[in-house]
């Protein structure tokens, strides 16, 4: 049983477990009918032609809802305590938590953690083909793993009066968001010097889930988000913006 004081992370690390598996099974549309419950057995192709709520872009929501909350929930339990209450006021206050938690992680902390993660996350992620082998889990979890460490750790944005009730794309509002860069911070000296933008608009922000946030980032280069996709109303006019709100929007898991 994870604690109340600890729920907060354990979203964290659900929202960056979301991002590559909802990316995985949105690109993947050979298993969007793959059941998603763990240890469960494949159905046959009967099982398949009979299957409703599938979408051309994934698996049915709700199902990859389930098994995101069920790998986050095996992942975050076998995590080491320091590595489970990791907090901005814990490591300002904590000389070697600030050393050890950082970007990029050292290979030793990532060692330790990745020594107590449950076999059966690696079973449930094999199982569906998201890992060749158990020698993968590395790959796949050291991203998420730095991710959660940099979300946890991170001091409140300056933008943090600006900020939203839901994701402004897909509109779920009881998952954490990120705030992303209308005009990537990257390109502000072009965008400034080439007339693109006024100063005032050069720090304008969105506030998006983990998913969307990576969504968008793959559907425009920097300079394409600062010419022609700096408002959330201008991402939504592409028709692939619109499809993957819709289906995205849908991914939930259950309350605690």
């Amino acid at each position: 049983m994870i604690s109340d004081e600890l729920q907060g992370n354990l979203e964290f690390l659900r929202d960056c477990l979301s991002g590559p598996l909802v990316q995985k099974f949105a690109v993947d549309r050979r298993r969007s009918s793959s059941k998603l419950k763990p240890k469960r057995r494949k159905r046959s192709n009967k099982d398949v032609e009979h299957e409703s709520g599938t979408t051309a872009t994934g698996p049915p929501a709700e199902e990859l809802g389930d098994f995101i909350d069920y790998v986050a929930h095996e992942l975050f339990s076998s995590f080491p305590g320091e590595v489970q209450s990791l907090s901005y006021p814990g490591i300002q206050s904590d000389p070697r938590a600030a050393k050890r938690f950082i970007d990029p992680l050292p290979t030793v902390v990532i060692e330790q953690v990745l020594a107590t993660v449950s076999p059966s996350v690696a079973e449930s992620l094999e199982a569906y083909s998201l890992l060749d082998l158990q020698a993968d889990l590395p790959r796949f979890l050291i991203p998420v793993l730095q991710e959660y460490v940099n979300a946890v750790t991170a001091a409140p944005p300056v933008w943090s009066t600006t900020r939203a009730s839901a994701c402004e794309i897909c509109d779920r509002d009881w998952i954490p968001l990120t705030y992303h860069h209308l005009i990537p911070k990257q390109i502000h000296a072009k965008a400034s010097k080439r007339g693109w933008h006024e100063e005032w608009r050069l720090n304008s922000v969105a506030w998006l889930c983990r998913a969307c946030h990576s969504f968008v980032h793959r559907i425009a280069s920097n300079e394409e988000l600062a010419r022609n996709y700096w408002s959330v109303d201008k991402l939504m006019e592409r028709e692939d913006a619109v499809a993957w709100a819709n289906w995205v929007g849908r991914v939930r898991w259950k309350a605690k």
